[in-house]
């Protein structure tokens, strides 16, 4: 499966406010907290106007519908995941230390408890939403994938990888991880964890993707991986 470009936002709904007022930083976290307990529906303007501590006047002239305050928290998390991807890379090093440091650093990601809840806020609410959720998750995707998509192409050209279709290698590579730290938790709850450590599921994941992409070139040892 080849990864997704990254969608292009819809016009003028996503987000051209002040950002840097503290208001708006107050609603927004509110908001989030009260999405994320009660879902769409079940959320009202008012109590979060009050726990943010503004006027629900003042809260619309930040975000004009509920709707766009929603569309204003995923956006925010999106931004705020963003960041954090921005530390999901593969350095340099040989084939095996950049993969498992790359599949390391995203079972990481992908295991944190807010990463989840958001991603399960916007399944629940896709329906109701399809381009935000369609923007969301494709721009996660590429963000992240761009880093691996990169080093596995220097990998090939260096012989250490043959992979005659990297972007589809790269997704095979994140499933590898996402499966059991995000999906089997996002889908039997957070109380349900997998008993391997990130870094063994790492060092899984990349040992069958060298089994599979390895090349010529490829330093056969492999590091000390515990767990």
């Amino acid at each position: 499966m080849s990864l997704p470009q990254p969608a292009r936002p819809e016009p003028a709904t996503f987000f051209q406010v002040d950002s840097e007022d503290p208001r708006r930083r107050n609603v927004l976290a509110e908001a989030r907290r009260q999405f994320m307990a009660q879902g769409f529906a079940a959320t009202r303007v008012e109590p979060i106007a009050r726990e943010a501590g503004v006027s629900t006047a003042t809260l619309y002239t930040f975000f004009p519908s509920k709707a766009e305050l929603f569309h204003a928290v995923i956006e925010d998390a999106s931004n705020e995941f963003a960041r954090q991807i921005s530390h999901v890379r593969a350095v340099d090093g040989p084939a095996r230390c950049q993969l498992i440091r790359f599949a390391e650093a995203y079972a990481a990601f992908m295991s944190d408890p807010l990463v989840r809840s958001v991603f399960r806020l916007v399944m629940a609410e896709r329906p109701r939403f399809q381009a935000m959720a369609s923007h969301f998750f494709e721009r996660g995707k590429a963000q992240i994938g761009a880093s691996l998509l990169e080093a596995i192409v220097a990998l090939d050209a260096r012989g250490e990888l043959v992979c005659d279709k990297p972007s589809w290698a790269a997704g095979q590579l994140m499933g590898m991880v996402e499966h059991p730290v995000f999906f089997v938790p996002l889908v039997t709850g957070d109380s349900v964890q997998v008993t391997r450590s990130h870094a063994r599921i790492a060092a899984d994941a990349v040992e069958t993707f060298l089994a599979r992409y390895g090349g010529p070139n490829l330093d056969p040892a492999a590091p000390d991986i515990g767990g």
